[in-house]
């Protein structure tokens, strides 16, 4: 199997995008070679039988340049790949579609969000296989959809046996609107108002447009009387997260069931007691370890529970989550399975 893949970024220190780079090595262990087209490179080290190819933008912004080299580059590697891979970004298929076609290559998509459209739709009916890991995903609804583990390293993420700080709260995300960063800080204000002692830190960064979004939630942590207790951080690379993870009792995700952050698992797999709303998870974890999706009193409620457990029920608790992860959403189950549709 000679592979295509397409995606948005190779760079291992990546906040959001770095754990790709592992996704590149499971896959090659499942192919002959891999080509690499993403929009823009940074550091990466990789087998021998994987080549990167940048559209660019690691040296300035040019659409007419980045569709120019992606051209450019699925014309001159046409004989060295059998199959293409999209990740997330599926105007990839639409520009690349009629070549592909006309070359006999077959079309994977992997798109996991909640949000989607018509652009959406017509890459789906293009593709010959929709990967995705929410059932609540907006590419689920396809009869292509398959359905897939989150691809969690677990032997970079697991726990460190260290202690951890004591009622200690962590939310990691990239900082928009739409991870519902406000509503974790309103449920903190809540703790707080009740008496409830903890400290929490929010990592992540901040694309330009959401700057006056992120100077909001700075705002709102001052009003609610957190300064002390809550502390916002840059984000760090993918690869130091596991760190993070490990000083901190409980991991706390906001985001919406379309999404299926990988961060859930990753903080599972480090054994971080996990709070989140997604209810892909409704029926596989306990349910102390959800809340109502939106619903910030409720995420507060659940908070207080967890923190007053004792020791020895949260270790029970943060072993069984990790085990969850290795049984059902390591990175080597995806590589397995994708693997197999891949090769057909």
């Amino acid at each position: 199997m000679r592979l295509l893949i397409i995606t948005q970024k190779v760079d291992k220190n990546d906040p959001i995008l770095g754990f790709f780079h592992r996704w590149i090595e499971e896959f090659a262990k499942h192919c002959q070679s891999i080509i690499v087209i993403c929009l823009q490179k940074g550091e990466y080290n990789l087998p021998k039988n994987i080549k990167i190819l940048s559209l660019g933008k690691e040296k300035g912004k040019s659409k007419i340049k980045y569709i120019f080299n992606f051209y450019k580059h699925i014309w001159h590697e046409r004989k060295n790949y059998d199959a293409v891979f999209v990740h997330m970004n599926q105007e990839y298929i639409l520009l690349g579609w009629k070549f592909w076609k006309f070359w006999n290559k077959k079309i994977f998509l992997w798109r996991n969000h909640y949000a989607g459209g018509l652009f959406t739709r017509i890459a789906m009916m293009l593709s010959d296989h929709v990967f995705c890991t929410s059932k609540y995903s907006f590419t689920a609804r396809s009869k292509k959809t398959i359905l897939m583990s989150v691809g969690i390293d677990t032997v970079a993420f697991t726990s460190a046996g260290k202690e951890r700080a004591k009622n200690s709260i962590l939310f990691l995300s990239r900082i928009a609107p739409s991870k519902n960063v406000r509503m974790f800080i309103e449920a903190l204000g809540l703790l707080k108002k009740q008496g409830v002692p903890f400290s929490a830190n929010i990592y992540g960064n901040v694309l330009p447009k959401d700057t006056q979004y992120l100077e909001g939630l700075k705002a709102r942590i001052k009003e609610l009387g957190l300064e002390n207790v809550v502390h916002m951080q840059s984000g760090v690379p993918n690869q130091k997260t596991p760190e993070i993870y490990n000083t901190h009792e409980i991991f706390v995700n906001t985001s919406p069931s379309g999404m299926y952050d990988k961060t859930i698992f990753e903080a599972m797999a480090c054994e971080s007691l996990v709070l989140t709303s997604n209810i892909n998870l409704k029926g596989n974890i306990d349910d102390a370890f959800l809340f109502r999706e939106n619903d910030g009193e409720d995420l507060a409620r659940q908070l207080i529970k967890i923190l007053a457990l004792s020791p020895e029920e949260k270790k029970k608790l943060r072993e069984r989550l990790r085990v969850f992860v290795l049984f059902h959403h390591s990175l080597s189950l995806l590589g397995d399975k994708l693997g197999k549709y891949l090769a057909h």
